[in-house]
C-alpha cells in the first residue's frame, strides 16, 4: 500500500473546475503574459459573499460581511465586491485607499490592524469604522476628531482574553486586542471623548478554529455589549473576526492516509515523503513521535458559511441558549471579516514546466518550474494540495503512469521549493506543460510574492465565463460594468 500514489487532489467548485478544463485559454494567457500568472473569478467571489449573507437571513440577522483585504491584492475582486451588498476589512493604508478609489464608500468600510497617524486620520476623514486594539487607538482618535472637525468617528472595541467560569479557555495569546478584564478602562476612555466617538459594538481576534473558543468570546462579546449600555452608550454590533476556514481537498481519505504515511516515513517504517525527510513539525524521540505537525487541516468538512452557521448554532458557553439566539435577543447586528473563506475557490496561479530530469540519488524526478515559492505560497501557509497538469495542446501523457516529482522554483537559493512534500502528478510533465495550484487566492497567490533575484512577480487576470465562453481581461482594468465592446479580451 505504501507504493501507492499519495495524492491530495484539490477541491474544485463548478466555475473553476471548468475554466481549467478550457485547456488553450491557461496556455494563450501564460504565451502572452508570461510565468507565473495569477487568473481570479470575480463572479465567484461574488457569490461567495451572497452565501455569507444568506447564513445572516436564515437566521433573521441583520449585519454585514467585511472582506478582509490583505487576502488578496486584486483590483477586479474588489470593485466586483463593491457591486455587491458586502463590505471591506482594510488593515492599512494602502488598502483604504485602494477600497475608496474601487468605490467603496466609508460607511462599508472597517479599518483594522496596527494603525499609523496616516491612516487613522483618512479612515477618521472618509467615515470608516474603526476596530480598536486599544486605549491609545482611542485617544489618537478622538484627537484626531477634535483637530479636524470631523463627525462622531463609529469605533468598535476589539477584546481578548474571555474566559468561562473563572478558567481561561482561549489557546492561543492574541497579539491584538485589550484584555476583557481591562474593558472599564476603554469605557472611562469613551466616556471622556463621547462628542468624539460612537462605540457602535465589540469583537475579538482569535488565531483559531475553534469553535468552542469562539463561542466563549462571543458570549463575552454579549456580555461587553450589556457593559456599555450600562455606560449609557448604545451598541448594537458583535464583531466575530474571520476565522472560518476553507476546505482545499476533494476527499477526506487521502488527507488522512497521507498524515498517516507521513508519520511512519518520520519513523522510518517506509520511505521519505518529503525533500530531504522534512518532517512538518514531527520527530522521533527514543522510538516515539513527539512535535506537532504544523499543516493546516486541508480536507475542512465544516468550513466558510457553514462553519459561521454552525458557530451560530452553539449554546453560549454559560448562559447556554444558541448564540444566533441571544444576538437576537441583544438586539445586536453579527459583523464578519472573512479572507481566506471569501476568496475560497476564487483563483488559481499557472506555472510554467522549465525543466525535467532524473534526480542524481535514484529519487522522485526534479520538475523546475517558472515561479518561486513566494508566488505560490500554499506550503508557507500549511497547505498541502496538489497542482493541476495541464497538457500543452493534444501532447500525449508521458510513460510509467503516476509519478512522484518534487517541485523546483527559479531561485537560485536551495531552500526554493515549491513544496517541500513529494508531489505525485498523473504523468511525468514535459517542458512547456503548465502546472495550476488551484486556490491560492486567500493568502496564497501574491502575500508573499516579492521580485527576488529580479524574477517576475505574477500578473492578474480577471476572468469570466459568458454564454459558455471563457473572457479575461487584465485585473487592473476589470470593473463591475459593461462598456461599449465589452470588458473582456
Amino acid at each position: 500500500m505504501s507504493d501507492a500514489p499519495l495524492y491530495l487532489e484539490p477541491r474544485l467548485a463548478p466555475r473553476l473546475a471548468s475554466l481549467l478544463d478550457t485547456s488553450g485559454l491557461p496556455h494563450a494567457l501564460v504565451d502572452g503574459l508570461g510565468s507565473p500568472l495569477n487568473l481570479v473569478l470575480p463572479e465567484q467571489f461574488a457569490q461567495n459573499a451572497a452565501e455569507f449573507h444568506s447564513v445572516l437571513g436564515r437566521r433573521r440577522l441583520g449585519g454585514r460581511i467585511y472582506f478582509a483585504h490583505k487576502a488578496n491584492r486584486s483590483s477586479a475582486l474588489v470593485r466586483r465586491l463593491c457591486a455587491t451588498g458586502a463590505a471591506l476589512d482594510a488593515a492599512s493604508l494602502g488598502e483604504l485607499q485602494h477600497a475608496l478609489a474601487s468605490g467603496f464608500t466609508g460607511d462599508r468600510i472597517m479599518v483594522t490592524g496596527p494603525k499609523d497617524p496616516e491612516f487613522l486620520w483618512l479612515a477618521a476623514r472618509c467615515g470608516a469604522t474603526v476596530n480598536a486594539d486599544g486605549a491609545g487607538e482611542l485617544e489618537a482618535a478622538a484627537a484626531l476628531v477634535g483637530a479636524y472637525g470631523l463627525p462622531r468617528l463609529r469605533v468598535l472595541l476589539r477584546l481578548s482574553g474571555f474566559e468561562v467560569s473563572g478558567v481561561r479557555v482561549l489557546s492561543r495569546r492574541s497579539r491584538f486586542g485589550t484584555s476583557v478584564k481591562d474593558l472599564d478602562a476603554l469605557l472611562d476612555v469613551l466616556g471622556r471623548h463621547r462628542d468624539a466617538l460612537e462605540p457602535v459594538g465589540v469583537g475579538y481576534h482569535l488565531d483559531t478554529t475553534s469553535l468552542d473558543e469562539k463561542a466563549a468570546a462571543l458570549e463575552g462579546c454579549l456580555r461587553a455589549v450589556e457593559e456599555l449600555r450600562l455606560r449609557g452608550f448604545q451598541p448594537h454590533v458583535v464583531d466575530v473576526g474571520g476565522g472560518f476556514g476553507v476546505n482545499y481537498l476533494a476527499h477526506a481519505a487521502q488527507w488522512e492516509r497521507y498524515t498517516t504515511e507521513l508519520t511512519r516515513a518520520v519513523t522510518g517504517r517506509r520511505p521519505p515523503l518529503t525533500w530531504g525527510g522534512h518532517a512538518y513539525g514531527l520527530r522521533v524521540e527514543n522510538g516515539t513521535v513527539k512535535g506537532a505537525l504544523g499543516l493546516y487541516p486541508a480536507h475542512r468538512p465544516l468550513a466558510g458559511p457553514g462553519y459561521l452557521d454552525e458557530l451560530l448554532s452553539l449554546p453560549a458557553p454559560t448562559l447556554g441558549r444558541p448564540l444566533g439566539t441571544l444576538l437576537l435577543e441583544s438586539l445586536c447586528d453579527l459583523y464578519a471579516e472573512p479572507g481566506r473563506a471569501l476568496t475560497d475557490q476564487c483563483g488559481v496561479t499557472l506555472g510554467r514546466v522549465l525543466e525535467v530530469r532524473p534526480d542524481a540519488e535514484g529519487g522522485p524526478h526534479l520538475v523546475r518550474l517558472a515561479l518561486n515559492a513566494g508566488d505560490v505560497g500554499l506550503e508557507d501557509h500549511g497547505v498541502l494540495v496538489d497542482p493541476v497538469l495541464l497538457r500543452r495542446g493534444s501532447t500525449p501523457p508521458g510513460p510509467g503512469g503516476p509519478v512522484g516529482v518534487h517541485l523546483l522554483g527559479n531561485l537560485c537559493l536551495e531552500a526554493d521549493l515549491i513544496t517541500r512534500r513529494t508531489v505525485f502528478l498523473p504523468a511525468l510533465p514535459d517542458p512547456g506543460d503548465l502546472l495550476a495550484f488551484a486556490n491560492t487566492a486567500g493568502y496564497c497567490m501574491d502575500f508573499t510574492a516579492t521580485g527576488a533575484q529580479r524574477q517576475p512577480t505574477a500578473r492578474k487576470v480577471a476572468v469570466e465565463e459568458v454564454d459558455g465562453t471563457w473572457r479575461w481581461c487584465l485585473d487592473e482594468e476589470y470593473w463591475p460594468v459593461t462598456r461599449s465592446g465589452g470588458r473582456y479580451a
